[in-house]
């Protein structure tokens, strides 16, 4: 069986994972709308299955954390009709756990989509981490020769402060030179 497939830009999905707890995390709403289902409908498959969603692949937000990311970006308010509890956040290995719960063809290609996003950040984030590391160690050796061209700086700095001497080597004619 040959699933439709689903290209979601780069873009897209880096704007909806977000660092919280020391985890990336996408929010139940940005899935629900990748999903194309409504948020209510994921969280009550995500309810009948609740074993299969430890603390380590979703979690709610606390009050004070949905205040802080709802100020990121405009959401209705709980006074209009909005969401009135914070949201949940699934980490990578939730999001994976997704795809035995929701059943849809989309689903499915959502999530493979995702997962390799997912592998495909891990991979800028050891390029990065290669250069930092390399970085670190260009720095560790030009500190060691700081000290020599501050030996030298301080040389050159005599050197240009010594006052020059006004007085003159050699014979003095009269008349001339005071």
């Amino acid at each position: 069986m040959d699933l439709p497939i689903v290209t979601i830009p780069d873009e897209v999905l880096i704007k909806k994972i977000f660092h919280i707890r020391g985890n990336k995390v996408i929010m139940d709403f940005d899935l629900a709308e990748l999903y194309q289902v409504e948020t209510k409908r994921l969280n009550e498959q995500v309810k009948r299955n609740m074993e299969r969603f430890p603390a380590d692949f979703m979690f709610q937000l606390s009050d004070s954390e949905w205040e802080n990311l709802r100020s990121q970006f405009a959401t209705s308010s709980s006074a209009w009709g909005g969401r009135r509890i914070p949201p949940y956040a699934f980490t990578e290995h939730g999001v994976l756990m997704l795809s035995s719960v929701l059943k849809s063809d989309r689903a499915v290609q959502v999530n493979i989509h995702i997962m390799r996003f997912y592998i495909k950040l891990r991979g800028i984030v050891m390029q990065n981490k290669e250069i930092l590391l390399k970085l670190g160690q260009v720095e560790r050796e030009l500190s060691k020769h700081d000290r020599h061209f501050a030996v030298v700086f301080d040389h050159l700095k005599e050197l240009i402060s010594t006052p020059k001497s006004t007085t003159r080597i050699g014979f003095r004619q009269k008349g001339r030179d005071k």
